[in-house]
């Protein structure tokens, strides 16, 4: 999943609103006659003035997703432990050949509106998912695993239900897959997956459905009381959910960088807060702070369709030149994990013995050898000299004084080493976000800053999935150029795939494990370092637990509590 990384009237206008909730929460200064008003948690979405969307089967973005998560579920879910547990689904069995998976579904249950949740829901929603008219850019990843998916995305034909995707009564869903792949199961995980009520969309259409969410739509452990565009949603307890009752109300406010909201955090606004490094001093040592280093990985991307990065001996330099020990301590103030991993540490499939490009684990990068590097890469493609390569631009998210810090000490490093000028081009994430699918094939974009962080707890999330033949995460081109090592990176593209229905799991993630470390050799990604979620939150708030998922586990929200304030 791609991850995300002011005025003062608006400010005063959110803080004035919220004061408002907050008082309410708290049951304001009314009679003790008046009722106990419903707890609020103030839980900000920074760094966006709105979702991307509310739509499980088009979310790409982690903070679409969380939103997402709270008002819908599919089959199965994970826990905070990231494991796989039942959600909808009760049990289910596999055909002997592992291509045939069969749910049971849990009984009574039921949409946020009171309807009945059947196996005829499921399976169109699978289906819809994977629709040509929907385009979801989300499901040829996520759902590519179920049979004649291909020809449903590309419209050859009209539905997989009664084909791969059956309903044999109204408690039972099977799901023929086209391959015995061992990660299906935590693929169904992800939103694409989740269910949606289908008369709510024959109302009001495919992309207007979620603007009406709420009388209805999902099945999850909230609903949606409110939703105001670039301001914010107000989520209540969903009391049609399955599992265990949430009882606190969530307002999420929109703030457009994490420096606002964690100054609305400081006004008493919101509850919880990201942290920005700056202001680490002034909280690292209280009570209300939490680290957590999750899983996700913030790389660059050198696409090898643009020249000079279709040289691996210019890719490798330029990977070499940073010292990502100096990127973290001085934008981040040593917070987050300086890497060369793609896979992060603390997924299965982590490679603890991983060598960086100059064949060691250093991430203080190698001056020397880049230049080595970079001087046979100039003298590959013809290049007389630093200056003489085409204009370099580099895209990045822009939002935060720290990743603007990051990325000027990552261009003056190159500078330093290479002699190579590269301009910063602060962009943001929605524009960002719906540019680099586009990179897919073409050489539209030369070179970006993003992140990925993890769908479901399997190594194929952060390989086979971002860089096989045909992936639309490849937004590198790995595999699809025309550069000298071209062929053997398809070499590469093809033991991941059979990696993913190795069987033996030993050999499976050690298999996993050799293509990762070509893939790095190959710079098919420049990973900077792995996130650490560094966070504010209010002591009066109970039961919210941070994980390495970073996401709060469906079940989760009912042991949440807001004690007086």
């Amino acid at each position: 999943m791609r991850s995300t990384k002011k005025s003062a009237l608006g400010i005063i206008t959110t803080m004035l609103v919220l004061l408002g909730v907050v008082l309410s929460a708290c049951g304001g200064s009314g009679s003790s006659s008046t009722p106990t008003a419903t707890p609020v948690f103030n839980y900000p979405l920074a760094g966006i003035a709105d979702l991307a969307t509310f739509d499980p089967a088009m979310a790409t973005d982690q903070l679409s997703s969380q939103a997402i998560n709270m008002v819908f579920v599919g089959l199965v879910s994970l826990n905070a432990d990231q494991k796989v547990i039942p959600e909808l689904a009760q049990s289910w069995t596999t055909s002997k050949d592992g291509l045939t998976w069969t749910f049971k579904l849990k009984p009574g249950l039921k949409f946020s509106d009171g309807k009945p949740l059947t196996s005829t829901d499921v399976v169109y929603s699978l289906d819809r998912a994977l629709s040509k008219d929907l385009n979801s850019p989300a499901s040829p990843s996520y759902l590519n695993l179920i049979k004649d998916s291909d020809k449903r995305l590309g419209g050859t034909i009209n539905t997989l239900i009664g084909d791969s995707l059956l309903a044999p009564d109204a408690s039972t869903v099977a799901i023929k897959i086209n391959k015995p792949a061992s990660y299906f199961l935590a693929s169904l995980t992800y939103s694409t997956a989740f269910v949606v009520e289908k008369s709510l969309i024959d109302q009001y259409g495919n992309k207007n459905f979620t603007d009406h969410l709420t009388t209805g739509g999902g099945s999850g452990p909230y609903k949606v009381q409110e939703y105001k565009h670039g301001k914010d949603i107000i989520f209540v307890p969903n009391p049609n959910y399955e599992g265990p009752k949430a009882t606190v109300k969530v307002v999420s406010t929109f703030y457009k960088t994490a420096e606002t909201a964690f100054q609305a955090y400081q006004n008493g606004q919101v509850d919880q807060a990201a942290v920005p490094s700056p202001d680490l001093a002034q909280v690292k040592n209280s009570k209300e702070y939490h680290i957590v280093p999750i899983l996700s990985i913030f790389y660059y991307g050198l696409n090898y369709l643009s020249k000079p990065f279709d040289n691996i001996h210019i890719r490798q330099a330029f990977a070499l030149a940073l010292n990502k020990d100096q990127i973290n301590k001085t934008a981040w103030r040593g917070i987050n994990v300086p890497t060369n991993h793609i896979v992060p540490q603390g997924m299965p499939g982590y490679n603890e013995n991983l060598k960086g490009v100059d064949g060691t684990t250093s991430t203080a990068g190698n001056a020397t050898m880049a230049k080595q590097l970079f001087t046979q890469g100039l003298k590959e493609e013809g290049y007389a000299n630093a200056a003489a390569l085409p204009t370099l631009k580099f895209p990045y998210q822009s939002g935060g004084a720290d990743l603007d810090k990051e990325i000027t000490i990552a261009t003056q490093e190159w500078k330093d080493v290479l002699g190579v000028t590269v301009k910063q081009v602060p962009t943001d994430f929605e524009t960002l976000s719906t540019e680099l699918p586009k990179n897919v094939g073409t050489a539209n974009i030369q070179m970006f800053q993003t992140g990925w962080g993890d769908d479901y707890p399997d190594a194929q999330d952060f390989l086979t999935l971002q860089f096989a033949a045909g992936s639309p995460n490849n937004q590198t081109n790995y595999g699809q150029n025309h550069s000298s090592d071209a062929a053997a990176q398809v070499a590469v593209q093809k033991a991941l795939t059979a990696a993913d229905i190795e069987q033996d799991p030993t050999k499976r993630l050690q298999a996993y494990n050799t293509a990762e470390q070509q893939l790095i050799n190959d710079v098919v990604w420049l990973p900077i370092y792995q996130k650490a979620r560094s966070r504010v939150l209010k002591s009066y708030i109970h039961g919210r637990a941070f994980n390495a998922g970073d996401f709060n586990a469906p079940d989760d929200w009912a042991l949440m509590t807001v004690s007086s304030h």
